[in-house]
C-alpha cells in the first residue's frame, strides 16, 4: 500500500537577507547609496548563446578535471565538501557544474550551486554563484566565490568579499528602495567584469576570454518530455505538457520537474520516499514509475536506477557520476528501528544548462 511521505528538503523558506530585501523593495521611493539600479541587469542566459546548432556537443560528465584551470578553480571548493564535475562540452567550450547541500536544524537540504564555462584553451569565460536560500547568518556566495577565483585571478577574491560586503550593509543602513528596481553592484578589474544582487547572486564575465557557441548537450542521458509525459501519469503524476514543466503526485508528496531545451529533457528532479519494514521495501519504484525511468536513455537507465535504489536501502545521500550522468540523492530519514526504515528522497539528474 503506497503510503505518503514528507517532503521537508524541498521546501524552502527565504532567509534574513532575503526578507530584508523584500522589505527594501517595497517600502518607498527613496534610492539606496552604495549600489546601483538594475536598469539593465544581466541577462541569464546570455543573449544568443545557445542559439546554435549542435557543435560536437558532449554530454557524457566527468570527474572534475585534475589539472588546468578547472582543477585550480574547484580546488577549494572541492576541500570543503563540494560535488564538482564537468558536465557537458563541444567544439568551444566545456561546462563545470559543482554543488553542496547545506542542512538546516530540521535536515531539509538548501543546495548551493557554481557554474564555469571555461574556453577551448582552458580560460575561465564565465561563472556564476547563485543565492540560496538559507538562513545562515555567513554568505554562501562570497565563501564560495572567493577562493575559486582567487586560485586563477589574484587579488579577485579578496575585492568579491570586500564588494558584497559593502554591499550587504548598504541593504542594512536603508530600509527604502523603488519597487520596480533591485538593489545591485557592479566592479571590474584586470581579469573581468561583475555584478551582484539579491536576486542572481554573483556573476563575472572574463575579459580576455569568451565562448561564442554554449555547450547545451544532453542525449547521452536524457530522452524528451513528450516521449516520458504519458508514463509519469500512468504512475498517478498529474502532468500537463505542454506547457507545464513540473508534476505532481499528490498520495505520496511527490513531485517531478525537469528544464528543457525544447522538448529534449535537460536535468530532472523528482522526490520519492522509502518505507523498508522486515528488510524488505514497501514503496516500491514501480509505484510513481510502473515502466522504470524512462525519462532516462536506455544507456544509463539501469546503473542510474540500481544508485537510487541503493539510497532508497540504506536511507544515505549521493553525489557522483553513474554512466556518465550525474545524479545528486538528498536522503532525509525518519524512524529507523533495527532494518525498518522511513526515509524522503530528493533526487536530481543532469545539470541544467549553464545560466539557467
Amino acid at each position: 500500500m503506497s503510503r505518503p511521505f514528507s517532503a521537508p528538503a524541498c521546501r524552502h523558506r527565504p532567509g534574513r537577507r532575503a526578507l530584508a530585501i523584500l522589505v527594501i523593495m517595497c517600502l518607498g521611493p527613496l534610492a539606496l547609496t552604495g549600489c546601483t539600479r538594475s536598469d539593465e541587469p544581466p541577462s541569464l542566459p546570455p543573449a544568443g548563446v545557445y542559439e546554435h546548432a549542435a557543435a560536437g556537443e558532449n554530454s557524457q560528465a566527468e570527474s572534475a578535471p585534475t589539472d588546468g584551470t578547472a582543477e585550480a578553480l574547484t580546488r577549494p571548493l572541492r576541500a570543503a565538501g563540494w560535488f564538482c564535475a564537468q558536465v557537458r562540452s563541444n567544439a568551444d567550450g566545456r561546462a563545470v557544474w559543482c554543488r553542496i547541500g547545506h542542512r538546516d536544524e530540521g535536515d531539509a537540504v538548501d543546495p548551493q550551486v557554481a557554474q564555469f564555462l571555461l574556453d577551448r584553451d582552458d580560460r575561465l569565460a564565465w561563472a556564476w554563484f547563485p543565492l540560496t536560500y538559507s538562513d545562515h547568518d555567513d554568505d554562501h556566495v562570497a565563501a564560495a566565490a572567493a577562493p575559486a577565483l582567487t586560485a586563477i585571478w589574484p587579488g579577485a577574491g579578496d575585492r568579491v568579499r570586500q564588494e558584497i560586503d559593502d554591499f550587504d550593509h548598504d541593504l542594512t543602513r536603508h530600509t527604502t528602495w523603488r519597487s520596480e528596481d533591485i538593489p545591485r553592484t557592479g566592479w571590474r578589474d584586470t581579469h573581468a567584469d561583475y555584478t551582484y544582487d539579491e536576486h542572481n547572486g554573483l556573476i563575472a564575465i572574463a575579459r580576455d576570454a569568451s565562448v561564442r557557441r554554449w555547450p547545451f548537450g544532453s542525449e547521452h542521458y536524457a530522452t524528451t518530455m513528450s516521449s516520458a509525459v504519458d508514463d509519469l501519469r500512468a504512475g498517478g503524476y498529474d502532468c500537463f505538457y505542454p506547457p507545464q514543466q513540473s508534476c505532481n503526485r499528490t498520495q505520496s508528496n511527490g513531485y517531478f520537474r525537469v528544464t528543457l531545451r525544447g522538448d529534449q529533457i535537460v536535468s530532472a528532479q523528482f522526490g520519492i520516499g522509502s518505507l523498508i519494514e522486515s528488510g524488505r521495501q514497501r514503496h516500491p519504484l514501480s509505484q510513481e514509475f510502473p515502466h522504470g525511468l524512462t525519462f532516462l536513455t536506455e544507456a544509463v537507465r539501469r546503473p542510474v536506477t540500481e544508485r537510487i535504489e541503493q539510497s532508497r536501502r540504506s536511507g544515505t545521500s549521493f553525489a557522483g557520476i553513474v554512466a556518465g550522468t550525474v545524479v545528486i540523492i538528498d536522503a532525509s530519514r525518519g524512524a529507523v528501528d533495527g532494518d525498518d526504515l522511513v526515509a524522503y528522497l530528493d533526487i536530481q539528474i543532469g545539470t541544467p544548462l549553464t545560466a539557467t
